[in-house]
């Protein structure tokens, strides 16, 4: 379900994290003449799916979703965790269509914003476009994280840098470092460490006898 977003990108909470970040005034209110929609996806709910056309970049207003592509032998691959303040859909820009399929750990609110617009907005603004490819490279940075995530650490250190790294995403939007929502699975942190979590048991010295 799609309704029209009420709220403008500047008036927004999350401005400073999402797609209006680093723009000048001008650029900003051309960004407000855009219609953008408002999604809410339930938990368990799909947004796309591997190879959906590509139409829309999502900004994530609350909640939290996960992005994972089917290897050939029909294992799923999480590819990546999306909060608050972020961007989801930039995998489809290339070829047209969504390289993965992302869907809603939680009730998750989204702003639809549909990518042909944006992009003929940007045309002859040197300021929207420089916001455009930065989003770009910080998909590219995300996907090198991965990278070494699962090329130079031990299972320990993945685990470690995976709860660091989604500690400081978490900050951003409010929540303090110690302390933020955790709605993953263990399964869906191992697909996306390359790793198994056991869950282990824990043990306990036997009770001393009972005295007679």
């Amino acid at each position: 379900p799609a309704s029209v977003v009420k709220t403008q990108c500047s008036t927004c909470h999350l401005r400073e994290l999402c797609l209006p970040s680093g723009m000048n005034e001008l650029d900003l209110g051309r960004l407000d003449t855009l219609q953008f929609t408002r999604r809410k996806v339930k938990a368990g709910q799909t947004l796309y799916r591997e190879g959906d056309k590509f139409t829309c970049i999502h900004a994530v207003r609350s909640g939290t979703l996960k992005s994972s592509l089917m290897l050939s032998d029909g294992r799923e691959q999480v590819s990546g965790f999306h909060i608050a303040g972020e961007l989801v859909g930039l995998d489809g820009v290339a070829q047209g269509q969504h390289a993965s399929a992302t869907m809603a750990l939680e009730d998750t609110e989204l702003c639809a914003i549909p990518y042909a617009n944006l992009s003929d907005a940007a045309v002859g603004h040197s300021g929207m476009q420089h916001v455009i490819s930065r989003l770009m490279s910080r998909e590219i940075l995300h996907e090198h994280s991965l990278m070494m995530l699962l090329g130079s650490m031990n299972a320990e250190e993945r685990l470690a840098a995976f709860l660091l790294n989604l500690s400081q995403r978490s900050a951003a939007p409010g929540y303090s470092d110690p302390e933020f929502p955790l709605p993953i699975s263990r399964s869906a942190i191992g697909r996306y460490l390359g790793m198994k979590l056991e869950t282990r048991t824990p043990t306990f010295p036997p009770s001393p006898p009972h005295a007679p």
